[in-house]
C-alpha cells in the first residue's frame, strides 16, 4: 500500500541511545530468574565453598608459613577482603561470554525475544542487570566467611554490595561485548588467558601491588578489579577522598562497556 509504513523489529532500531522500556527490561530479567530457579542451589554451594578453600589456602597455610600481615592487616582477612573481586569477576564475564554466546548461537533465545517489543538495547540492559545483580550477591560471601577469620563488621560494609554491582555490571558488559566479537566458542581462550587472569592476578587479592615494578603499578591503576579491591578494604578498614575516583572509574568502565555490549551484539544479532 502507498504511504503504509512497514514496522521495524525492536532487534533493529538503530541510532543514538533511546529510551529504555522497564517493562521490556523486566521481561527480560524475569525470564532470566525463572531459569536461575533451576540451578541456584549449586551456583550458591560453589559460592560459598570456594571462598573458604581459598582462605584456609592461602590466608590460613600460606600466610602461617610465610607472612604474619600485609600492609598491616592479617594475611587472611587481607586475601578474605581481595577475593571479594575474584568471585566477582568469575560471577559476571563467564556467565556473560558463554551464556550469551550459547543463547544466541544454540539457542536461538535471543531471536525470539527479539520478535517481542524488545530492542537489543534493553536486551543487553537486561543481561547485564542480571548478571550484575546475581554477581554483586556472590562477591559478598568472600566478606561473610572472613567473619569467621577474625574480621570484625564495620558500617562500610554496607556499600560493598554497590561495589560489587558497579564492577560486575562492567564485565558483564565486556564479557557480552566478547560473545558478540567471537565467531567460535573455543576462542574465549584467548580472552580468558590474556584479559581475564592478567586481570585476576594483579589485583592485588593476594599480594599488594607495591612490590611490583613501578610500571606495574601504574598499569593496576587501570584494573577494574584493583579497584574493587581497594574499595572493599577501604569499607572495612576506613575510606579516604580517593576512593571516590574509584568510584567514578568503575562507573564510567561500566557505562563504556555497556554501549560497547550493545554495538557488537547489534552487529551479531541484526546485521
Amino acid at each position: 500500500m502507498s504511504g503504509a509504513s512497514t514496522p521495524v523489529p525492536g532487534g533493529a532500531r538503530r541510532g543514538r541511545m533511546r529510551r529504555l522500556e522497564p517493562a521490556a527490561i523486566a521481561g527480560v530479567m524475569s525470564r532470566e530468574v525463572a531459569n536461575f530457579r533451576t540451578f541456584w542451589k549449586s551456583t550458591a554451594f560453589s559460592s560459598t565453598v570456594e571462598p573458604i578453600v581459598y582462605l584456609l589456602a592461602f590466608g590460613l597455610g600460606l600466610g602461617a608459613t610465610v607472612v604474619a600481615d600485609v600492609d598491616g592487616l592479617e594475611y587472611v582477612q587481607f586475601v578474605g577482603t581481595g577475593m571479594v573481586a575474584t568471585a566477582v569477576i568469575f560471577s559476571s564475564v563467564f556467565p556473560a561470554m558463554f551464556g550469551t554466546f550459547v543463547k544466541h548461537r544454540f539457542q536461538n533465545t535471543y531471536d525470539a525475544i527479539l520478535a517481542a517489543p524488545v530492542d537489543t538495547e534493553e536486551l543487553v540492559t537486561a543481561e547485564m542487570l542480571w548478571i550484575g545483580c546475581r554477581a554483586a550477591v556472590f562477591g559478598c560471601f568472600p566478606l561473610i566467611v572472613t567473619f569467621f577469620f577474625g574480621l570484625q563488621p564495620a558500617w562500610g560494609m554496607l556499600l560493598v554490595p554497590f561495589f560489587c554491582l558497579i564492577t560486575s555490571l562492567g564485565f558483564a558488559g565486556f564479557g557480552i561485548a566478547v560473545a558478540g566479537t567471537v565467531a567460535k566458542i573455543d576462542q574465549f581462550n584467548y580472552v580468558t588467558t590474556l584479559v581475564v587472569t592478567p586481570l585476576f592476578l594483579v589485583a592485588g587479592t593476594f599480594f599488594p601491588i607495591s612490590g611490583l615494578p613501578e610500571w606495574a603499578q601504574v598499569a593496576a591503576q587501570f584494573n577494574p578489579l584493583h579497584q574493587l579491591v581497594e574499595l572493599v578494604r577501604a569499607a572495612c578498614f576506613g575510606f579516604e577522598w580517593n576512593d571516590l575516583l574509584r568510584v567514578g572509574f568503575l562507573l564510567v568502565f561500566s557505562f563504556v562497556t555497556w554501549r560497547i555490549a550493545i554495538v557488537q551484539l547489534r552487529k551479531r544479532l541484526i546485521d
